[in-house]
């Protein structure tokens, strides 16, 4: 059983069980959609102003009249559960995995993958071959570099002062590295080729080509130190 708009363009889709899409969604060629997945649905203003009418349609095809839909693009692999929200636009082969929310006004690149749980809570911009692990957290105004790298567990803030009526972005630049834990303050700029240790608290921008670890986090090295003592720990496997 499944719903598909009558607005929507579907290329050679393989639908593993019950997918709802809605609104003028267009899901590329060879993209997979798992079980449960929801593609275009509605941001919660327009639920809101629809419960308020009270109306008799049947809740999707309500939501499909009120829905813009999402547009995905070819060879992706959206997993079981997974709910994207309308506006919302995917590259060519980005994966999810289980339980992952994709909010309205999302932009995500080519080739990027999102774990298992994350949550990507609207007007985001994230780049191309981004890696983002198990139950990560993104808020709206976050802006993801190409390249990035951010470990489980990984929260991003864009609140200071929560809860305030001013939020303020954080900037992952290119190649940047966050290891797993890791928190992000609102408004922070993390460098182009930067790496962010487990479990630091970042209250401060960090420059390009460092390292910083602990609470707060400080520079404890450089990428370039980063890299060799990699390479060491790679050729012991």
């Amino acid at each position: 059983m499944f719903y598909v708009s009558e607005k929507a363009t579907l290329g050679n889709v393989i639908l593993e069980g019950y997918v709802v899409i809605l609104g003028e969604s267009v899901i590329g060629e060879h993209t997979i959609l798992g079980n449960n997945v929801i593609v275009g649905y509605p941001a919660r203003r327009k639920i809101i102003n629809v419960l308020k009418k009270l109306p008799k349609m049947k809740p999707f095809n309500l939501y499909n009249e009120i829905s813009k839909g999402s547009r995905l693009g070819e060879k992706c692999i959206i997993r079981a559960n997974t709910i994207i929200y309308e506006e919302t636009v995917l590259g060519d082969n980005v994966e999810t995995g289980h339980n992952v929310l994709i909010r309205e006004h999302v932009i995500i690149g080519s080739n990027t993958k999102i774990g298992t749980q994350s949550v990507i809570d609207g007007y985001v911009t994230i780049g191309n071959n981004v890696s983002i692990q198990s139950n990560a957290y993104i808020p709206p105004k976050t802006t993801i570099g190409n390249n990035v790298f951010l470990g489980p567990n990984v929260i991003i803030t864009n609140d200071k002062y929560p809860p305030s009526r001013r939020l303020c972005g954080v900037t992952i630049e290119d190649n940047a590295v966050i290891g797993a834990n890791a928190v992000l303050i609102a408004g922070i700029k993390i460098g182009r080729n930067s790496v962010v240790a487990a479990g630091a608290v970042v209250t401060k921008s960090v420059p390009e080509n460092v390292v910083v670890a602990g609470v707060p986090a400080k520079i404890i090295d450089t990428r370039e130190n980063y890299e060799r003592k990699k390479r060491e720990y790679e050729r012991k496997s």
